[in-house]
């Protein structure tokens, strides 16, 4: 079986090859029918017709009416439109992190999932935050972040289903170390539109987090608040979320959200 794989794989590269190149044709053309793109890819119409179908399927091209040629589809624009959501995250949120740090006195964080983990791409510190400590580009596991949780929640069930399957790691008797109790907090969070963490990173540390939705309502990145549990205190985490869930609004709004 492994030598099947070994022989396909050459064809496979070559077939994802030839379909960026359709998009690269369609891109530059504005449109093109199959015979055109069969003969600048350098193959036999028939095979120019199955990428083309592929890709049709996938909404990546679609059919000029009426006029036997194709052009690029809806489904670049979705892809497009996540993409530069990355792109353009740490400059919509800068201006609404600082503000919202400003109002509520405490550290303020974006964040994006990388696999299982999530990474800070954007802090606003508050005057009454207690450490200068700066957390763009750290990796926080997802499980005892708020922001990781608001993440995953949203991620889809196989990236749920993957998170969940791996050892949960204590960094503090408060952290969630059960999947199944992981796995009612994520259906929560996704049901509510936010999540919260009690010293399950850090003893002391509380947090509270949102989604934020790029274009097209893909949640894109989190916004989370954190502090002191003095000043933070679990009584405190709906009113937060309330004010979080409207920043994210706002910064989805700077991504293309219109939702």
């Amino acid at each position: 079986m492994s030598n099947g794989r070994t022989e396909r794989s050459p064809a496979l590269v070559q077939s994802v090859d030839r379909a960026v190149t359709v998009l690269e044709i369609l891109a530059r053309r504005g449109d093109a029918g199959v015979t055109e793109i069969a003969v600048e890819l350098g193959v036999h119409k028939s095979t120019a017709s199955r990428l083309v179908g592929a890709l049709e399927s996938r909404g990546l091209v679609e059919q000029v009416s009426g006029r036997g040629k194709y052009r690029l589809g809806l489904g670049m624009v979705r892809l497009a439109g996540a993409a530069a959501a990355r792109i353009d995250l740490p400059e919509a949120a800068g201006p609404v992190c600082a503000r919202v740090a400003e109002e509520l006195g405490e550290t303020v964080n974006v964040a994006v999932l990388d696999g299982d983990r999530s990474v800070n791409i954007s802090q606003a510190l508050g005057r009454a935050a207690v450490s200068s400590y700066n957390w763009v580009g750290r990796q926080t596991p997802s499980h005892a972040t708020s922001s990781g949780k608001v993440l995953l929640a949203y991620a889809g069930a196989d990236a749920r289903r993957a998170a969940l399957a791996r050892p949960l790691d204590a960094y503090t008797p408060y952290t969630i170390t059960d999947p199944v109790v992981l796995r009612r907090q994520l259906a929560e969070a996704e049901r509510a539109g936010w999540a919260s963490t009690a010293e399950e990173l850090e003893i002391g540390l509380h947090a509270v987090a949102a989604p934020i939705r790029g274009a097209g309502g893909r949640v894109v990145a989190a916004i989370s608040v954190s502090g002191p549990s003095y000043r933070l205190p679990v009584s405190a985490f709906a009113e937060l979320a309330a004010q979080l869930k409207a920043a994210a609004a706002e910064i989805g709004r700077g991504l293309g959200h219109s939702g």
